[in-house]
């Protein structure tokens, strides 16, 4: 399974290692990603999610509820 946010999308990004004489080798910036159960009052039901830490704010702040209807709108759960 790879590692994007479930709520967001977010994945890994690419980019440069730049060292002191500027030589550039690529590299990948990684989604700070945790595994997490949340509780559904609506359904009455608990889903677990793999989401992103800035999403996981964004939940705490608007719902999981609002957050879940989001996401599906975005098209990023089924």
């Amino acid at each position: 399974m790879s590692r994007v946010c479930e709520l967001t999308g977010k994945k890994a990004m690419t980019g440069n290692n730049v060292s002191h004489a500027m030589n550039k080798t690529k590299r990948t910036f990684g989604v700070n990603l945790i595994k997490k159960r949340f509780y559904i009052p609506e359904e009455d039901s608990w889903i677990t999610l793999k989401v992103s830490t800035s999403a996981l704010k964004t939940i705490n702040k608007i719902g999981i509820a609002a957050a879940l209807k989001d996401a599906r709108q975005k098209g990023f759960i089924k």
